[in-house]
């Protein structure tokens, strides 16, 4: 399993605010069936690196499908195959270090 961090920047919008096509991504997210998290920055979506792979693509086109002429999008793939990660796990990880006293 392997995560994606991505956001989504669609240009010439003609307005500042971008929540109505973030809520647009969040419904093509929904439809795709994959473990995803909304966060202040982008969104964290959980899958195969292919699932992970073909969504971006997905999310990237969304915004030209509405008529939007210039689209940035930032993502990072962490892949792990030594063992399963979800959504969560790394900031569990940290929390738990932090509950362990430094010896």
């Amino acid at each position: 399993m392997a995560l994606l961090e991505i956001t989504v920047v669609p240009l010439g919008t003609g307005g500042t605010s971008l929540s109505p096509w973030i809520a647009g991504l969040q419904a093509l997210l929904e439809r795709s069936g994959l473990p995803f998290n909304l966060h202040d920055m982008g969104t964290t979506v959980q899958g195969s690196a292919d699932e992970l792979f073909a969504v971006a693509r997905q999310l990237h086109e969304y915004s030209f499908s509405q008529g939007t002429p210039r689209v940035y999008t930032i993502m990072k793939i962490d892949d792990r195959r030594d063992r399963t990660v979800s959504i969560g796990d790394k900031v569990a990880s940290v929390h738990a270090c932090k509950a362990t006293p430094d010896k």
